[in-house]
């Protein structure tokens, strides 16, 4: 199969210029729009975007990724996620006009990258989400979800204990985290991602996570939510850096758009 040849092109934003890396056959009929989470460029945290761009190649899909206004390559000034509509539409222009023949965009995002898809994105044909953003700090703190987890862990932590009775953990953080983690999270954010979730949207945690674990949490206290499957890997990793954690989220997004495209041939086909 013709993997096609890995472009960069510049993208019209508002009168700046977004640079964008495309992957994929032209004649590809799947493509991806890659958002990323943080100030990270389109190559993602230890060339995350990069290296599942690679794989779906190999598949026949196409993927664009891209940098918003302020970030890496991109000229302008960096809005935040939460104003990259225009960036993410510029984006979805560019995947269509150069692979004619797509006829279903998934969405791939880590972190705040996958909150934007849900917030600012229009409408896709499915999405794989990794460790969505759904809660904001509360001053230098982590979500209260996210510490009782990292509290958790430390519990069975033998070495934890021995750092503690020698004086070597900060008592005044520890006092903080312990209040902090009593309280309850701000559910807003998770209810506007929820809401606008695209349609048969699959999650995927990576347990060990932060910021995974404030999504878990928020997840189970909202009423009326969508349908989604939701995929745990057991990684500590928040961009799936060690091998077997790449290799499950890898294998999650091609599995999804391989249902998802055996989803849409039924439908064409029963009308």
């Amino acid at each position: 199969m013709d993997k096609g040849l890995r472009r960069i092109v510049a993208l019209p934003c508002e009168g700046e210029t977004l640079l964008a890396t495309l992957d994929g056959p032209e004649d590809a009929r799947i493509g991806w729009i890659f958002v990323v989470g943080g100030r990270q460029t389109r190559v993602g945290p230890h060339r995350l975007y990069e290296r599942l761009a690679a794989r779906l190649s190999e598949t026949g899909q196409a993927v664009i990724r891209f940098e918003r206004r302020g970030v890496g390559d991109s000229s302008g000034i960096d809005l935040g996620y939460l104003d990259s509509g225009a960036d993410a539409a510029a984006a979805l222009a560019a995947l269509k006009d150069n692979f004619p023949d797509i006829s279903q965009v998934l969405g791939f995002g880590l972190c705040d990258g996958a909150s934007a898809i849900a917030l600012v994105l229009p409408r896709l044909s499915g999405a794989v989400l990794a460790n969505p953003w759904v809660v904001d700090p509360v001053d230098d703190l982590p979500p209260a979800a996210a510490i009782r987890g990292h509290y958790r862990q430390r519990l069975r932590d033998p070495q934890a204990w021995m750092r503690l009775l020698r004086g070597g953990v900060d008592l005044g953080k520890l006092w903080r985290g312990l209040r902090r983690s009593g309280r309850r999270d701000d559910d807003s954010l998770a209810r506007r991602v929820a809401d606008g979730l695209p349609p048969k949207t699959r999650i995927v945690l990576a347990d060990g996570d932060g910021t995974a674990q404030a999504f878990a949490a928020a997840w189970r206290r909202l009423k009326d939510k969508p349908a989604a499957e939701i995929v745990s890997i057991p990684t500590a990793s928040h961009s799936f850096a060690d091998p077997p954690a790449f290799e499950a989220l890898a294998r999650t997004l091609i599995d999804y758009s391989a249902a998802t495209a055996s989803s849409a041939s039924k439908s064409a086909s029963a009308r």
